[in-house]
């Protein structure tokens, strides 16, 4: 997410790696069902490749996940349809 989440105390949070969240005019665009969720899926994949923070975070996730169980949490309600999903399968992806 990349904005913080209400109710949330932020110690008791690791880390918020805003560069993992999609872009807010990506997310608008999802929301209000301008674009559908494979058109989400490529334009978030195509910022993670190319934003300069979402390969510095995915790098870092990348690490942290090699000696850590990391826990990624969002506001979207359908795990399906969620860029956490993605953020996972990137994760998991070698370098």
């Amino acid at each position: 997410m990349r904005l913080w989440p209400r109710g949330v105390r932020r110690d008791r949070v690791d880390a918020w790696e805003r560069g993992l969240a999609p872009s807010r005019e990506l997310l608008a665009d999802f929301r209000s069902e301008a674009i559908n969720w494979d058109e989400f899926e490529q334009r978030y994949l195509h910022e993670m490749a190319t934003r300069p923070d979402s390969i510095e975070a995915l790098a870092a996730l990348r690490q942290r996940s090699a000696n850590e169980t990391i826990t990624v949490m969002c506001s979207c309600k359908d795990p399906t349809r969620c860029h956490r999903t993605l953020v996972k399968q990137l994760a998991d992806e070698e370098s």
